[in-house]
């Protein structure tokens, strides 16, 4: 029977795990010892209602879903965007809102106006591949990142960056703007296909459940 098959979330690691398990307690499933900062384990088991849940480094979580490692995945729309994993994003949470932006300083307005070819730096290759290329039809050069993306245009990398701004206020300290807005984002329930049809009562029932609360 569906009912005895353990139901799996894969968790992203931070604050939006910390977000997501109090959502969780609030529909009424405890996930109890995974808020212990001192525990070893890797997987935390609610037996009574049969389900599993695992914390993971947020670009993981889409490939977890997607090879059914994880039935549900809770992670940022910046990862799904960027991992472009098969998986079904069933549920925006309203968690962690922020935005995908082009920024720089104010003098690269201009160059986003016309066809220049002009440097990128980004921690979001694909995000910003699709944006310049399909959005905007403009041919740039993506210089992928992982440290501080805002340094790239202070020290010539590149003329601006494609980064998630919250308040700005790293921006504004450094000189830069919001040149664009690329889309906005927060946190998302995928699910993978295959979970979907076969646990499609449970899980429908449990996204019922957190659209409710999070409209409440």
């Amino acid at each position: 029977m569906s009912e005895e098959r353990y139901l799996t979330f894969a968790l992203c690691k931070g604050r939006l795990a910390k977000q997501t398990l109090a959502l969780f307690e609030r529909i009424g499933i405890p996930c109890g010892e995974i808020n212990d900062p001192d525990t070893r384990k890797l997987i935390f088991v609610n037996e009574e209602l049969r389900l599993r849940f695992f914390l993971a480094k947020g670009p993981d979580v889409p490939t977890y879903v997607e090879y059914g490692a994880a039935d549900i995945g809770v992670v940022g729309k910046d990862i799904i965007m960027e991992e472009n994993r098969k998986i079904y994003e069933a549920l925006d949470l309203g968690l962690g809102k922020c935005r995908m932006c082009v920024c720089g300083p104010a003098s690269a307005a201009e160059l986003l106006k016309g066809q220049e070819r002009i440097r990128v730096a980004t921690k979001y290759p694909n995000i910003a591949k699709d944006y310049f290329y399909n959005q905007k039809n403009q041919t740039v050069e993506i210089i992928k990142l992982n440290g501080s993306i805002e340094l790239a245009p202070i020290v010539g990398l590149s003329e601006v960056i494609v980064d998630i701004v919250e308040t700005g206020s790293t921006l504004r300290e450094n000189g830069l703007v919001v040149l664009e807005e690329v889309c906005p984002l927060s946190a998302r329930v995928a699910v993978n296909p295959v979970s979907m049809r076969m646990e499609n009562e449970r899980i429908t029932g449990l996204l019922q459940k957190l659209s409710a609360c999070i409209d409440g």
